[in-house]
């Protein structure tokens, strides 16, 4: 079965979400006004979409949950975090015409007691930023893979000569001359030790640095992983997020899946992704490298983009088991 998926619906039908729970407790203390939005929450819950996304929900967070669990992180752990989360993403997301929001309004959008909201909004999240060598890695990749001095006549990334050549003559590009016009903090030999050591490059017996760029993603260290774990799932889902509760321009989320495959047969697919995959990233980077450096010149470099590719298999019955 062939199936080719672009999330474009809307579920919601535009309509705001309101927590009903919320507003029960808000119109306690505040009878008339509770009354109201409570009104107007079971008018707005009549499309009964809440089922529909709680079960999308439910099967998004079983392997979010199940890494948790790989790695030692406890259930009071995750309320923990989504509490303060809750109220983070009520501040940041949720703004009426760019005004800062009331506990009480925080409340009627997340469900949690104005005391504790009181409480977290000093509760400041912590920048996510990428690792200094991950960073520094991702840097020099995007040159080598993009400026034509780095390229062989193929286009690829070339064999680097190790060092710099003190030939004056010499116009051969080196590892050296590429790594410090990235940064001068860190060693050049240091950093390409610890490349070599997780297989991004290796050095040939003409002593040039080859890039690996089939293992430079598979080999990252544990904490690049990590950090492109979040970073490539928050784009994935807050893109999802946007084509769901609208129906203008949507963004591009298509998928290509099939069951009643060989072990074989899902091999044979999974090295054709990578080959295509591979030929895809290599000209989207050029063209963004190209794009990046002319709108640098002007004033219009305020957006950013992500565009990524993934590749999964696992058993037919345990994706029907979820």
């Amino acid at each position: 079965m062939f199936i080719s998926v672009l999330v474009c619906s809307n579920i919601s039908g535009n309509k705001p979400h309101v927590n009903v729970d919320a507003i029960s407790k808000y119109s306690k203390n505040h009878k008339k006004s509770g009354e109201y939005f409570y009104t107007i929450a079971e008018e707005l819950m009549s499309g009964n979409t809440g089922p529909i996304i709680t079960r999308a929900v439910r099967k998004l967070l079983r392997p979010l949950i199940a890494l948790l669990m790989d790695h030692g992180l406890s259930y009071s752990w995750f309320i923990k975090t989504v509490k303060i989360l809750y109220v983070d993403v009520a501040i940041h997301d949720f703004k009426l015409n760019d005004k800062e929001l009331t506990d009480s309004r925080v409340c009627l959008l997340t469900g949690i007691d104005r005391k504790d909201i009181r409480k977290l909004r000093t509760n400041e999240t912590e920048k996510y930023s990428a690792p200094e060598n991950t960073s520094i890695g991702a840097e020099l990749a995007l040159i080598w893979m993009t400026e034509q001095q780095y390229l062989d006549q193929q286009g690829n990334p070339a064999p680097l000569q190790r060092l710099q050549s003190s030939n004056e003559n010499s116009n051969l590009p080196s590892f050296e001359e590429l790594f410090t016009s990235v940064t001068k903090s860190i060693k050049p030999r240091a950093f390409l030790d610890e490349w070599i050591r997780i297989g991004a490059v290796n050095i040939d017996n003409r002593d040039r640095v080859c890039i690996n760029l089939e293992n430079f993603v598979a080999n990252k260290g544990y904490e690049e992983k990590v950090f492109f774990l979040g970073k490539n799932i928050h784009d994935h889902i807050a893109s999802t997020r946007a084509n769901v509760n609208s129906d203008e321009s949507p963004f591009l989320e298509r998928a290509v899946y099939y069951d009643q495959l060989s072990a074989e047969s899902v091999n044979t697919l999974s090295l054709l992704s990578k080959e295509l995959g591979m030929e895809f990233l290599r000209e989207m980077n050029k063209k963004a490298r190209a794009l990046q450096l002319k709108d640098k010149k002007s004033n219009t470099s305020k957006k950013r983009m992500h565009v990524g590719l993934y590749f999964y298999s696992d058993r037919d019955d345990h994706e029907n088991s979820k």
